[in-house]
């Protein structure tokens, strides 16, 4: 409370069956999300108050949201503000649950008779449903949503946002998907949803993501699960049986916050023939450090003193450090070459070419004596995604900012076309 008070909370802007919305009077266009103790199934239909639930759901949800806005997802969440709160930008919520499977389980097999528990969904199945507590969240077709024209702090959803929703849903499971295979847990499906913020009029994720808005079976075993079926699932609610849906409920918590810190660790080692390459150098630099991975800069030349090129190359093969060289020499590209033969880490070519005499020089880059595999890449900010990709493979949070990098260039794009449009109507 003493952290409540802190903030001028204002009125109560809504309260759903586990959270409550409170306005923030000192600081407009942002609201305190306030978790509540209450767990409920079926609409409700089943209720009860676990203690020290709104702790857990709070903590899951902050781990969630910055796992994703560290990747780069735009979200509405702002920060964890207590135990039981987070701060986050206000919206308005688009009245739908975006439902994204990978495998078959729960309502899909009673809607769809005749396919087996266990069948995996590639690519990933995506259902909608209609929040509507009266009608037990009716299934919704696109066209339903198109033909509502829900229209949402001055933004009327129509193709461009249902589109955008659809992509960003895919994203954020395969995004939480790939962060939950680091500790050998099977993301089965999970729910989200969107809302408008009411500042920027854009289409973000709000709401919360918790134990309540998905399935996770430990090493992909349903009778291992860990998340609000147990609770579904329960004959009767005992002390004794809560107290093992919370026992659950404290092993995702735990579990999400591991979710942040790397495993893996790589590095971008750039040789470059000489200083004057460093503008071209320092792109890359700047890039690699866009995805998170340290990037250290070294100036040798394999031509003038090919002993120090490899005396520099077995420093960093030495230490058990996952590597990637990216070699940066004009005119006559002997560096990558040397390195390629002399290496069994990745090597990239990224030579800094000239109008003059690049069109002659990158063939040094591309035609190689046979025995050797490194790649040229000319853009600099395209060798340090190709070495990110590298990483990606190990590296989970590596992977998620590709991810959600792949999923905001789709997304500009789709904005701008919606935007030309505009204009030429």
């Amino acid at each position: 409370t003493a952290a409540l008070q802190s903030l001028k909370i204002g009125k109560k802007l809504n309260e759903g069956k586990t959270k409550q919305i409170f306005e923030l009077l000192d600081q407009p266009g942002l609201v305190l999300v306030q978790s509540k103790d209450q767990i409920t199934a079926g609409n409700a239909a089943r209720k009860d108050q676990m203690e020290g639930k709104a702790a857990i759901a709070n903590k899951t949800t902050s781990c969630v949201f910055k796992l994703l806005q560290e990747s780069g997802i735009k979200t509405a969440f702002v920060k964890q503000h207590s135990d039981t709160a987070f701060i986050a930008a206000q919206c308005e919520m688009i009245p739908i649950e975006w439902v994204c499977r990978r495998v078959a389980t729960g309502s899909f097999l009673k809607r769809n008779p005749g396919v087996k528990e266990g069948y995996r969904f590639t690519p990933l199945k995506m259902e909608m449903f209609f929040k509507d507590d009266a009608n037990n969240d009716p299934q919704w077709s696109e066209e339903q949503v198109l033909e509502t024209k829900f229209s949402l702090a001055g933004l009327t959803i129509g193709q461009c946002e249902v589109d955008i929703m659809n992509r960003s849903t895919v994203a954020i499971f395969e995004i939480l998907e790939k962060a939950w295979a680091t500790q050998n847990c099977t993301l089965v499906d999970m729910k989200i949803e969107f809302g408008v913020n009411v500042k920027t009029q854009e289409v973000v994720l709000a709401d919360v993501i918790d134990n309540d808005s998905w399935r996770l079976w430990p090493s992909g075993d349903r009778s291992q699960q860990k998340d609000k079926q147990v609770y579904r699932d329960l004959k009767e609610v005992t002390p004794e049986a809560m107290q093992m849906v919370k026992r659950n409920f404290e092993w995702v918590s735990e579990r999400v916050e591991l979710l942040l810190h790397s495993r893996a660790s790589g590095r971008v080692v750039v040789l470059m023939g000489s200083t004057s390459d460093m503008a071209h150098c320092e792109k890359i630099r700047k890039a690699c450090s866009s995805f998170g991975i340290p990037c250290v800069l070294r100036v040798t030349s394999a031509h003038k003193g090919p002993d120090e090129t490899l005396r520099i190359k077995a420093e960093y093969e030495g230490d058990g450090i996952p590597t990637v060289f990216v070699a940066v020499a004009g005119r006559s590209n002997g560096l990558g070459p040397v390195m390629s033969g002399n290496t069994a880490y990745p090597v990239i070519n990224c030579p800094p070419l000239t109008p003059d005499w690049g069109a002659q020089d990158v063939w040094s880059s591309l035609r190689m004596p046979s025995g050797l595999g490194c790649s040229t890449i000319l853009s600099p900010e395209a060798a340090a995604q190709f070495a990110a990709q590298v990483f990606g493979l190990t590296d989970h949070q590596v992977w998620c900012k590709l991810r959600a990098s792949m999923l905001n260039t789709w997304v500009s794009l789709k904005l701008a076309d919606k935007k030309l449009q505009a204009c030429s109507l």
